[in-house]
């Protein structure tokens, strides 16, 4: 048997397997989104059980729940991760700027610092913040280790104005051809992509940094075509649904679906949390560049029309997490935009946030009144998304 490794894909040369084994290392763990508590459409509940309404959802599934180390010199390990972190992120600074801190720093007695990618970046979230509007309730990081500030309401800005830079340069463009990088708003709980060049004032964009070194796998899916309908990465330790099935459903109609889900013999599927999704974004890719969704090609991904009618669009798809946000801050729920994070703006459509960003929508809604627009970006609801299920690989 021969196997080919093209694009972080492992394809088998014989038409039928019966057995592959892989000796199993871990190298990209995904850590849990803290989220404890259990919720309906619009309201906290009492925890759920097999075949009660809205089970399956994130709290009904433990994973590697965080884990940090206090190193006592301005570095935080990650015990799950295995990244060492910057405790203190200090004051903001332009995108270029970052890379040379990162070169120059010694913190801690290192001098292999670099700038996060956006996956080792989103590995801190923790679904257990809280934002209404512009204002933080609760933050989406572990403030025990990380100094985390707000944005400075003296001078203007609004508290969620503290996203913090990745690495990770948009392939596409935003806006009206902005270049852009994605980043983490761990006041508000999203992933958006923003601009590295301020139009209207005429200067470079500043935000927040936080180095980070060692594992330098992190990130880095290793995938298999099982041949089956499934996927599996052995860097993360999941196993994918290949294909989603074309239907929009809303939230609890999504955890319905992945609960009973029966593929490839197994019947242990669910619907993935916000973590577990992303770790499955391909950054490399987008509809203007690849014309593709951002996604290894090994996944299939059913295209679909963007709210004016336009093709080569592709759907947001669900996940398991609430995303605590809003007057009623239990009724929506994250999704992954593996088609461009779209926005009207002026009656003008476009790509606001970016391939692979991760908002929120209404968990539930009448299905003929969305799509609508949202919020001062314009922010495309469909309300109705897509479904790939997951399942963790036992060794």
């Amino acid at each position: 048997m021969k196997n080919h490794i093209k694009n972080g894909v492992v394809t088998l040369s014989m038409c039928l397997v019966t057995v592959y084994s892989v000796v199993a290392q871990i190298t990209y763990p995904i850590v849990d989104t803290g989220v404890t508590e259990f919720y309906s459409n619009n309201s906290v509940i009492s925890e759920p059980h097999v075949g009660d309404d809205f089970y399956g959802q994130d709290a009904t599934y433990t994973g590697n729940q965080p884990s940090y180390t206090d190193n006592g010199n301005g570095t935080i390990t990650d015990n799950i991760t295995g990244l060492m972190w910057e405790k203190d992120m200090g004051e903001k600074m332009t995108y270029e700027a970052s890379f040379s801190k990162s070169e120059k720093s010694n913190l801690g007695g290192y001098s292999d610092w670099r700038v996060p990618t956006i996956k080792e970046l989103y590995s801190l979230i923790q679904f257990t913040g809280q934002v209404k509007g512009a204002k933080s309730n609760t933050l989406f990081i572990d403030t025990t280790y990380f100094n985390q500030p707000l944005g400075n309401t003296n001078i203007g800005e609004r508290e969620i104005d503290a996203q913090t830079w990745s690495s990770t340069k948009y392939v596409g463009v935003t806006m009206h051809g902005d270049e852009t990088v994605f980043g983490v708003n761990f006041i508000d709980g999203r992933i958006k992509g923003y601009p590295t060049f301020k139009k209207r004032t005429h200067s470079e964009n500043t935000m927040y940094f936080r180095m980070v070194r060692g594992n330098t796998d992190y990130g880095k899916n290793k995938f298999i075509d099982n041949g089956d309908g499934t996927v599996s990465d052995y860097a993360t330790g999941l196993m994918w649904q290949k294909a989603d099935d074309g239907t929009a459903r809303d939230w609890e109609a999504s955890l319905v679906y992945s609960e009973h889900l029966e593929l490839a013999g197994h019947s242990d599927w669910r619907l993935p949390n916000a973590k577990e999704l992303q770790s499955i974004v391909d950054y490399s890719r987008s509809p203007q560049t690849t014309n593709s969704p951002a996604i290894n090609p090994i996944f299939s991904t059913t295209e679909i029309k963007d709210p004016e009618g336009k093709s080569g669009q592709y759907p947001f798809f669900w996940t398991s997490t609430t995303h605590l946000d809003g007057v009623n801050p239990n009724s929506g729920a994250v999704y992954i935009a593996f088609g461009e994070g779209q926005g009207k703006m002026r009656n003008q459509l476009m790509d606001v946030h970016g391939a692979g960003c991760q908002r929120s929508d209404p968990k539930s809604g009448n299905k003929n009144q969305y799509p609508k627009y949202f919020g001062p970006q314009g922010d495309v609801r469909y309300v109705y998304n897509y479904v790939r299920g997951v399942r963790t690989i036992k060794m």
